[in-house]
């Protein structure tokens, strides 16, 4: 990966940190977030700060200058990857290691008695907002606001534009609930709360509420936009630019009809609510959202808690179920022929990570209602594939080859739903440790998959289902076990997740979400192994109902088969044997059907190859 050069860079930030007509008082220090003003986890071109100005291309990072030092925080997806990406003037946190310092401890072990620490204020949620300036305060510094942000200062005429693509309509068809039902849905909420007004500043919150979707950010079908709802009263905040015609006659029934604002008038329509002398209840509005919108908020008016458009996005309707599910057959057609492909052409020498990938998305466009990728697909070979988010680049592209374990993680976005499968795979001869670490990985998904717990259980009470056959040989992995999937939408979707990390919002697990389970195994320098399957809870089958308690189990709604090469049978109990051949003949009898439907032969041969039975 290409190391860029920064210290240009941060001299030049480091000038504007002591410029008083820039920043009135000098900062000692800066913090640039990875997020847009929104929390995003993946932006557009604009809002890539971070990424600019120390090298490092992941989704989640944080990095902080001060007038002598430049550190960075990441999680363990992404270690090697800043490693080889930051130069010589930055220093790697590994965020979630035991030794490593959290960026409030690290910056008042560093600052000068007094300090200024300068953020801006759109880029940091209010919840992070309190712990952070609350520690820096203790130790006798101050977190203050700034605007305009350092970063495009320095970015200048090279930031790109904002992005300005129009908004469509994401019809009945595919929603299964219409914008003003979510509306009554919202309201009877906020009822229950006692809140008069409802503030959604997450990008995937406000396209599903009003039934939109965009391609402001790529492979995520969200354009920026917030959304208020009042009791009587319901407004939009977008660039009317990007309404095209249809889009505007669908908020405008006649029940109902959305209030259209500029963007950039979220701030003074949120003052304007409390300004002196005017009687108002209280608003609603995430943790999340921007220490900048919140403090439009009186501090005793504020609800700060996760929206009921978060909670209900992630519980999926009828409608979007069965879309969500012929998504995946389609899906797992394109892989099919992904892998069926690539078993001829890699013993030749001729195809790459990058051109496999390249491939793969031509096939998923072949496909009826694909829309764009849902992620960069991460196509990597042997020691590439321990990088847990590798994105294979010129300099980096490696041969697919007989002799080394080739990861790909990838999926689609449909108007009919949103796919993420991994399938570790070798077109040679694998090792035994190589099966060994496959095989266990394996196992994790299965007991993950074939988990009953009660409804409302928190993802980290079923992270060690999945970890528990790695931990028995002292292995594990360093990142989540699962995440939300949404409908059209953005491919990790919060609240649930599963996860040995707690904390907020840990939110509890109930019936009809879609959600990932994938375990895996890296060791660096040599391979990286992942099975990917997304799932949906279902309720149990259970002989006893504790306290008449519904207990949920997952459904696998991926259906790509598993690589029977990479499995050593003799780790496998009965159960898990008959769950792989279960899964197996599924696999076979609907993407099957549906190869057979459109034609597609020589795949459907590689299908029925790989889902022999197993034992």
């Amino acid at each position: 990966m290409t190391t860029k050069k920064t210290g240009g860079l941060l001299s030049k930030l480091r000038e504007l940190m002591k410029a008083k007509q820039v920043v009135g008082e000098p900062l000692q220090a800066y913090i640039v977030p990875s997020g847009d003003a929104h929390q995003s986890e993946y932006i557009a071109g604009c809002d890539n700060r971070r990424s600019f100005i120390s090298g490092f291309t992941g989704s989640f990072g944080v990095a902080i200058i001060t007038h002598n030092a430049a550190a960075l925080w990441t999680d363990g997806r992404y270690y090697l990857q800043a490693a080889s990406q930051m130069d010589e003037n930055w220093t790697l946190m590994k965020h979630g290691m035991p030794n490593t310092p959290s960026q409030e401890d690290w910056l008042v072990k560093v600052l000068p008695e007094s300090s200024r620490v300068g953020v801006d204020p759109f880029l940091f949620s209010i919840d992070s907002w309190k712990q952070f300036s609350g520690t820096l305060k203790t130790a006798g510094h101050d977190m203050v606001p700034v605007q305009p942000n350092l970063i495009d200062q320095v970015w200048a005429e090279e930031r790109p534009a904002p992005p300005a693509d129009e908004v469509f309509v994401q019809t009945m068809k595919y929603s299964g609930l219409s914008w003003p039902d979510k509306i009554t849905l919202m309201r009877q909420k906020m009822k229950e709360k006692g809140a008069e007004y409802l503030v959604m500043t997450a990008l995937d919150e406000v396209a599903w509420l009003y039934n939109l979707r965009g391609s402001d950010i790529d492979f995520n079908p969200v354009f920026f936009s917030y959304a208020v709802v009042g009791k009587d009263s319901t407004h939009l905040f977008i660039d009317e630019n990007k309404l095209t015609e249809a889009a505007k006659a669908h908020l405008n029934t006649s029940d109902m009809r959305v209030h259209i604002h500029p963007y950039d008038e979220i701030q003074s329509f949120l003052s304007s609510v409390y300004t002196e002398g005017k009687k108002c209840g209280k608003t609603w509005l995430s943790p999340k959202s921007s220490f900048a919108l919140a403090s439009c908020i009186p501090q005793d008016q504020r609800i700060l808690q996760l929206t009921p458009a978060c909670t209900s996005k992630a519980v999926k309707n009828p409608v979007e179920i069965e879309g969500m599910r012929n998504a995946h057959i389609r899906d797992a057609v394109a892989l099919c022929e992904y892998f069926s492909w690539l078993e001829k052409e890699v013993p030749k020498g001729n195809i790459t990570e990058i051109s496999g990938a390249d491939k793969l998305e031509g096939f998923r466009r072949e496909q009826a209602d694909f829309v764009s990728l849902s992620f960069t697909t991460i196509s990597s070979v042997g020691s590439n594939g321990a990088i847990i988010h590798y994105s294979p680049k010129p300099e980096t592209d490696r041969p697919i080859n007989t002799q080394e374990i080739y990861l790909c993680d990838s999926g689609g976005q449909y108007r009919d739903g949103t796919t993420d499968v991994t399938r570790t795979m070798h077109f040679g001869t694998p090792t035994p440790h190589e099966k060994e670490c496959f095989t266990r990985v394996l196992k994790g998904v299965i007991s993950l998959a074939s988990a009953i717990f009660p409804s409302g259980t928190k993802g980290i009470l079923l992270d060690s289902f999945a970890r528990q056959h790695l931990w028995q040989v002292g292995l594990d992995y360093v990142h989540g076990t699962g995440h939300g999937v949404g409908s059209f939408l953005n491919v990790h979707e919060g609240p649930q997740s599963i996860s040995f990390r707690s904390g907020p919002p840990d939110t509890p697990i109930t019936a009809n979400i879609f959600l990932s389970d994938e375990p895996g195994y890296y060791e660096d320098g040599a391979f990286g192994i992942r099975t990917e399957n997304v799932v949906v809870t279902v309720p149990a089958e259970t002989k006893h109902h504790f306290k008449n308690q519904t207990f949920l189990t997952f459904e696998t709604v991926t259906l790509v088969p598993i690589q029977l090469k990479m499995v050593e049978p003799s780790l496998l109990t009965e159960s898990e044997i008959s769950w792989i051949n279960d899964y197996h003949v599924k696999c076979r009898e609907i993407v099957g059907k549906e190869l057979e439907r459109q034609g597609r032969h020589e795949a459907l041969k590689w299908l029925i190859k790989e889902s022999q039975m197993l034992g």
